[in-house]
């Protein structure tokens, strides 16, 4: 685990529009979670873990894909 908050996954899949390249770099504290959600505007774009991993700037990142967007409830 990355203590200083680095970048550790990399979420994968789903419209470039509702999670920009910027975002998708991410830290997550504990990576044997297998489900994460992000919230975005008015819906939760949902990734689940994969046995893949990218590298990226030299960082080998674990892969989360892309599996559904839910909207918050009123």
């Amino acid at each position: 685990m990355d203590q200083n908050g680095a970048p550790n996954v990399f979420l994968s899949g789903g419209s470039r529009f509702a999670i920009p390249d910027e975002e998708r770099l991410r830290y997550i504290a504990d990576l044997s979670v297998g489900k994460v959600k992000v919230l975005n505007g008015n819906r939760y774009e949902h990734f689940e873990a994969s046995s893949e991993t990218a590298l990226v700037d030299d960082r080998e990142l674990r892969v989360y894909v892309w599996t559904q967007c839910t909207y918050v409830a009123e």
